[in-house]
């Protein structure tokens, strides 16, 4: 019963060990300055008001 307890206790931390060791990758350069890092939220607003209006108005037309 006890090599069983010891094997499953080795195989179970092999994995944990080895992920331990993994380096994480290195930190990406900052953005370039002046570049929006949300350029499109203002396109998607647009598109979300022309949609909403061309849907209020179909709607009540009906």
């Amino acid at each position: 019963m006890f090599k069983r307890i010891f094997l499953i206790g080795i195989l179970l931390l092999l994995p944990l060990m080895g992920y331990a060791q993994v380096v994480p990758p290195p930190a990406p350069p900052p953005p370039p300055p002046g570049l929006p890092i949300d350029g499109v939220v203002q396109m998607l607003f647009l598109v979300g008001i022309v949609y909403g209006s061309k849907k209020i108005i179909r709607d009540s037309s009906s």
